[in-house]
């Protein structure tokens, strides 16, 4: 790299990887090391963090809550998308890296920092999301992306240059797989996970009871919705963050948001991931329910029709891109009348609807009613609009 590098803001988790990085940034460049660290709710201990980035050779360490952002921006965002990647995932690692990276920009300027840099490895998605990101908002920045460059090729190298160095390091053998957790969900990849034959062990899992040991007794509960946004459960409203992890606990007691994909990687190769988001399969259930009754037909449509290049952006990286502003602009103006209640049950992995209500409600019980329905619908109108229809399909027939 020709450029001199001075000073560089290191995504810092305090673990094997970015503990090693931090040391070989320093003996590669010569440069200022700043560590960050963004808590979006991997439950990981931060406590004794910055005693160990300074030791290791950092000059200060940044360590930013993240968690109300991420939710209330990011997470619900998603949310009122319906977001899916290939029909499945709900995008929980999607979501976070471009909150982290967004921090990580921020800190850099007011560091007057010449460069950036992240532990994602050079077979992932990661790497494009968090590199997208801060292309940009910073189009300048210079990324160094170490799993690219250095000269270790896995994780008994790095536990052997720590040790060379006296780098502390919980980690002493492979993972038998890898693991990324948040707010939203967990998921787990690599490793006893890489055959798409086997089963995921149950004793992986850490946010979901298995449905065979979850409770025996059905729970009802009712989410209620601002302009597509929950607020509250069972009518006591919550914040953004207490919201998510209440019901994350309500759907993993009753074994609710499993998920096993094989799914398309933007780098191009398919890989397995085993997914736990509970909280937001209840609520992307419910949502959907109170949209049944708030959305006009055609309004609901386009909606859905943006909904593979919604999750795409997201997966790929593109949040700061132009055209997925404009996406969020509309999926945001469809949320004006979902407004309303939505009557769940939940049981052994299953969310079911049991009712729904808006004050912005489109359905009319007079209109739909089997019986009379007092003059509010002419079924002779029927006949017209039907023969309409078929007209095309007679004309290639007839005589």
């Amino acid at each position: 790299m020709s450029k001199k590098i001075n000073k560089v803001v290191l995504a810092y988790s305090g673990g094997l990887d970015t503990s090693a990085m931090l040391l070989w940034l320093k003996e590669t460049y010569g440069c200022e090391v700043v560590c960050y660290c963004a808590d979006v709710g991997q439950g990981e201990e931060l406590s004794g963090l910055n005693e160990k980035a300074l030791a290791t050779g950092a000059s200060k360490l940044y360590v930013e809550d993240l968690r109300d952002e991420f939710v209330r921006d990011f997470v619900w965002m998603a949310v009122k998308a319906n977001a899916l990647y290939e029909g499945v995932y709900l995008l929980g690692t999607s979501l976070a890296r471009p909150v982290i990276a967004k921090r990580q920009i921020e800190i850099a300027q007011m560091e007057g920092a010449d460069a950036v840099a992240h532990g994602a490895t050079g077979k992932g998605n990661d790497q494009v999301r968090f590199e997208l990101t801060y292309y940009s908002l910073k189009p300048d920045i210079t990324v160094i992306a170490p799993w690219r460059s250095w000269e270790f090729k896995g994780r008994a190298d790095l536990i052997a240059y720590c040790a060379k160095h006296g780098i502390p390091v919980t980690a002493t053998a492979e993972k038998p797989y890898s693991m990324d957790r948040n707010l939203m969900h967990i998921s787990y990849e690599g490793g006893i996970l890489e055959n798409p034959w086997s089963a995921p062990p149950e004793n992986i899992f850490l946010l979901t009871k298995s449905p065979e040991k979850a409770s025996d007794t059905a729970q009802e509960i009712t989410l209620s919705f601002e302009k597509g946004e929950p607020v509250a459960i069972d009518g006591v409203k919550y914040g953004a963050v207490d919201l998510l992890t209440k019901l994350n606990y309500i759907g993993g007691e009753h074994g609710i948001g499993r998920v096993d994909l094989v799914e398309n990687r933007f780098v191009g190769m398919k890989s397995r991931g085993i997914y736990e988001t509970p909280g937001v399969t209840i609520l992307q259930t419910a949502h959907r329910a109170l949209e049944s009754i708030t959305l006009d037909r055609e309004v609901g449509r386009l909606r859905d029709s943006l909904g593979t290049k919604f999750a795409e952006s997201v997966y790929y990286g593109f949040w700061f891109a132009p055209e997925f502003e404009i996406l969020k602009s509309m999926v945001n103006q469809t949320q004006e009348v979902v407004n309303g209640d939505v009557r769940l049950k939940l049981y052994k992995g299953n969310v079911t609807v049991n009712g729904r209500r808006s004050p912005n409600s489109l359905y009319r019980e007079r209109v739909v009613t089997f019986e009379d329905d007092a003059g509010a619908y002419d079924q002779h109108d029927a006949e017209g609009f039907i023969k309409l229809q078929a007209l095309r399909l007679r004309l290639r027939n007839m005589e």
